[in-house]
């Protein structure tokens, strides 16, 4: 077929001409006259240029292989009234017609090749429908037509027509799956939708290489620079914020996200993700022009490619996007100008189309009108955004700059946001009290996707083992306290799957005063006794300075379990005590008077 595979509708001479509404994917062209009437085409077009000059040339070289096909069946004029038709090639030496069903059997091969050979006009009468079943498909069936090919209304046509010396009349209601084209003589079409078919060893449609979103992925309302506002009950998934300005009006129990109310680390991310995203969107080269922005919508169908319209965008009733079975196909369309929609707009997604893959440039202003139905990431630069009542979105609503209102929508992002939150501690650590060999504990509630925590002393990493539980969780458990514990500089690192990591304040581990012990390595100022020798091994002496204090001064020693296990009066300027039956360890010993610890420090047995 050469080039003319890319051509829904095409005159090597004559004019190409459409009234009323017309649906056509495919290009569309003459190599010798004009293309008039019509509206949005998914596809190019060529009157009287290289690629119409090609296709001509082309043409004739499929009718020549066409007209020498050797026939094996040689049917009645009248084709259809429910007949089923094998794979062959169709001889009729004469005008033909179409009436009610003609059913072409693939007998289960998807190569199954289909040849009719009408020697003369063809018409199909109205409402009549090729039919295809066992793998039979549009694109492997022909018909080469010696005269006037015209379908009435609500005509069902499969295959590609090839007429020779005379024209093609396509009317109201008319569906084609396959292609009209023409040797000489003009191609009218009117209300129609004509469309190429695929399979045959066409080209899979991808479309264009999605844009890296970035933090934007995780966005599903977002103004990089103005207010963002809500009124009435409006649910989201994904964040809502702006970096320049306040987000309000949203209910955190209707997010499924996080509302950032002023600008943060956050959403200085997405902002300038937002503007690369942008660029890159605004600079990608586009396939298809759609020549007539005020008539967008309309039941048009659009298949992956990158498209552009030159001018602010009327969107009326309903779009459809057609991946043709590939799910990984991409839609972009670049509309230099603003957007707006009527009420009840919809976006359908046809035939393994997701909404992760639709994108929308927008040079404006973007009003999606009440009660709409919208599809794809709108990435709008320097206009603001309305979502009126009623409306659903399907994917994100984002501006460069600009202010960003809802009012009473359902705004789903795309599933995809690998990286949701960063971490965020929101109840950090406080002092917890607990005695020698006591337990003691911190905790930290964070909130991100991912988390891990570590705490620490200071900047050193602890780690499970001896009296040290939970190290690498929420919550840090010491039992039994020992007064190494007893420090003040307890904090947790917490990490998660987006950057940055939070670190929580200190808190300190303090020991409990019902043993008046409040310091271990220090002695008061002033002492009243003097403990040597430490360490010690069998024994030590206390030396009481102040003489008058006899009989009053006690000393007490506990182990580090906080048990006292000795206790004795001073009685004179020395005492000394046998502790040749204390174990090795640190212990810790007070000085009381008067009922008063005055005197605390530690002692170390060897």
């Amino acid at each position: 077929m050469g080039t003319t595979v890319d051509f829904v509708l095409f005159s090597s001479d004559g004019a190409v001409s459409n009234t009323g509404i017309t649906h056509l994917t495919g290009n569309v062209g003459t190599n010798n006259g004009s293309s008039t009437g019509f509206g949005n085409v998914d596809g190019q077009m060529h009157d009287n240029d290289v690629a119409s000059g090609q296709a001509s040339a082309d043409l004739l070289l499929l009718y020549g292989e066409l007209n020498a096909a050797i026939p094996t069946f040689f049917p009645g004029s009248l084709l259809g009234n429910g007949v089923t038709l094998v794979p062959g090639v169709y001889s009729i030496p004469s005008a033909a017609s179409l009436n009610l069903d003609l059913i072409l059997d693939g007998q289960g091969d998807p190569d199954a090749l289909f040849i009719f050979q009408i020697d003369g006009a063809f018409s199909a009468n109205a409402n009549s429908k090729v039919k295809l079943i066992n793998g039979a498909q549009a694109c492997n069936v022909f018909w080469k037509i010696e005269g006037l090919a015209e379908m009435a209304t609500g005509t069902t046509m499969r295959g590609t027509l090839v007429v020779n010396n005379s024209a093609i009349i396509m009317n109201v209601g008319d569906t084609l799956e396959g292609r009209a084209l023409a040797i000489a003589g003009a191609v009218t079409v009117d209300g129609v939708l004509a469309y190429t078919p695929i399979g045959c060893g066409s080209p899979t449609l991808t479309g264009p290489i999605a844009p890296a979103l970035l933090s934007t992925e995780c966005y599903g309302i977002f103004s990089g620079d103005g207010p963002v506002s809500n009124a009435g009950i409006t649910f989201v998934t994904g964040d809502v914020g702006t970096n320049v300005g306040l987000t309000t009006g949203f209910d955190p129990l209707n997010v499924a996200g996080m509302i950032h109310p002023i600008p943060d680390v956050s959403t200085a991310a997405c902002a300038s993700d937002l503007l690369n995203v942008y660029t890159y969107l605004n600079t990608l080269p586009f396939d298809i022009e759609l020549l007539y922005p005020a008539q967008f919508g309309n039941n048009l169908v659009l298949t992956p490619h990158t498209y552009v319209m030159n001018g602010a965008v009327s969107f009326t009733d309903t779009l459809f996007l057609d991946a043709q079975g590939n799910a990984n196909a991409v839609f972009v369309i670049q509309i230099n100008g603003a957007l707006n929609t009527s009420v009840y707009s919809k976006v359908i997604l046809r035939n393994g189309t997701q909404s992760k893959n639709v994108f929308w440039k927008v040079d404006g202003a973007v009003d999606i009108n009440d009660y709409s139905i919208f599809v794809g990431t709108i990435v709008a630069n320097n206009g603001a955004i309305d979502l009126s009542t009623g409306v659903t979105l399907d994917g994100r609503a984002m501006t460069t700059t600009g202010a960003l209102s809802t009012a009473a929508i359902d705004a789903d992002m795309p599933l995809g946001c690998s990286t949701l939150y960063a971490p965020n501690i929101v109840s950090q650590p406080v002092n917890d009290t607990t005695c020698v060999g006591g337990p003691g504990s911190f905790s930290v509630v964070a909130t991100g996707t991912g988390l891990t925590y570590q705490w620490r002393t200071g900047t050193t990493n602890l780690a499970n083992g001896g009296n040290i539980f939970g190290a690498t969780t929420a919550t840090l458990t010491i039992n039994a306290a020992t007064p190494g514990d007893f420090v003040a500089n307890y904090n947790v690192v917490v990490t998660g799957s987006a950057s940055p990591s939070a670190t929580s304040v200190n808190a300190e581990l303090v020991l409990c005063s019902n043993s008046g012990i409040n310091s271990f390595d220090n002695a008061n100022s002033s002492e009243l006794v003097t403990i040597y020798p430490n360490p010690f091994s069998n024994s030590i002496n206390i030396v009481l300075h102040d003489a008058s204090q006899i009989d009053q001064a006690h000393v007490t020693i506990y182990n580090v379990l906080g048990e006292a296990i000795m206790t004795t009066i001073i009685t004179s300027g020395l005492t000394t005590l046998e502790t040749s039956d204390l174990p090795s360890g640190i212990y810790i010993y007070t000085v009381t008077l008067n009922n008063n610890t005055i005197q605390t420090g530690k002692l170390i047995s060897q």
